[in-house]
């Protein structure tokens, strides 16, 4: 008796390339799943990360529940008290203020400040090195020229100038200010990366395809410089949060009476300060300098993860 031959099932091509597409999803991991990976096995980012994140939500929390008018309030009797006692943790400044809560208030006001600058000028330099960078010709020319402009002006100076005029302003105009010019940095790296990838062929067969200017440039060669986006970014964040200190410090930043790490550090000028009250300023200086290590640990490990994700 002959063999019996199963039956072959027959197989659509739709179903078929549904299958493979489905197949190629389960192999190729996602993103987050990736960025996971690359902090797992990168413990200094993964501490780094907890770090950042868990201070940053410390202070934003614990800064709502300080009385600022009253903790700036002067108090002779408590004057220079030293740290680790029942009053002061950190102790006291030359007005007997607590150094923990300035120390708490500051972080947060400098840390907000420097979280807005970094969204609007990144923003808005990435924004504008795009466009600049893939239009090129009298597009490029003209966006350049504002450039220049902004550049010749003597940034920190013209800051200064405009803080000094504006009789009463707040974090949220500081920021705004200092939106004006920090944007000038990432706008040029942009552009010098789209000005390389729109010759790529990725973006010339789009272009004969019909797509859009603007799909091609927010939807196809955004993704492919997200690394340098995300890096970019990240560095920005530590180095604006040195830029509202530098202001502080040099009594340009928030208002007099306003708490920041900057106006903390500002108590070392005093060399009285330097070697017998120390801890009116090495809190302040230790806290930005191992914040930016921290995240320039994230901004490395989010590199690598966005690499990988885009081969």
């Amino acid at each position: 008796m002959a063999a019996k031959i199963p039956e072959v099932t027959q197989i659509s091509e739709s179903d078929l390339v549904r299958l493979t597409q489905e197949a190629r999803q389960e192999a190729t991991p996602t993103f987050g799943k990736i960025i996971w990976r690359e902090f797992k096995n990168n413990r200094l980012a993964l501490t780094s990360l907890v770090l950042v994140i868990t201070f940053i939500l410390f202070v934003i929390i614990a800064a709502l529940f300080i009385n600022t008018p009253k903790m700036m309030t002067t108090n002779i009797m408590d004057y220079y008290s030293k740290p680790f006692n029942k009053n002061f943790i950190l102790g006291a400044d030359s007005g007997g203020r607590s150094i923990a809560k300035q120390l708490i208030v500051g972080s947060r006001n400098s840390i907000c400040i420097a979280i807005g600058l970094t969204v609007i000028s990144s923003t808005w330099g990435i924004c504008w090195g795009m466009i600049s960078g893939y239009f090129g010709g009298k597009v490029d020319l003209v966006m350049q020229r504002v450039y220049d402009f902004m550049m010749i002006l003597p940034m920190l100076m013209t800051i200064i100038v405009i803080v000094t005029i504006i009789p009463t302003y707040n974090s949220v105009t500081l920021t705004l200010i200092l939106s004006v010019f920090y944007w000038m940095g990432t706008s040029r790296l942009i552009r010098s990366r789209v000005l390389a990838e729109s010759q790529k062929d990725y973006v010339a067969a789009s272009k004969t395809s019909g797509t859009s200017n603007w799909k091609i440039i927010f939807r196809e060669i955004m993704p492919n410089i997200s690394s340098l986006i995300i890096v970019d970014t990240t560095l920005s964040f530590a180095e604006n949060i040195g830029v509202e200190t530098g202001l502080s410090y040099l009594g340009f930043g928030l208002p007099l009476g306003t708490p920041s790490l900057g106006t903390l550090i500002a108590n070392a000028n005093d060399p009285e300060n330097i070697t017998t009250y120390w801890w009116t300023w090495l809190p302040a200086a230790l806290e930005i300098i191992i914040l930016c290590l921290a995240i320039s640990y994230i901004g490395q490990a989010f590199r690598h993860a966005t690499n990988a994700s885009q081969q």
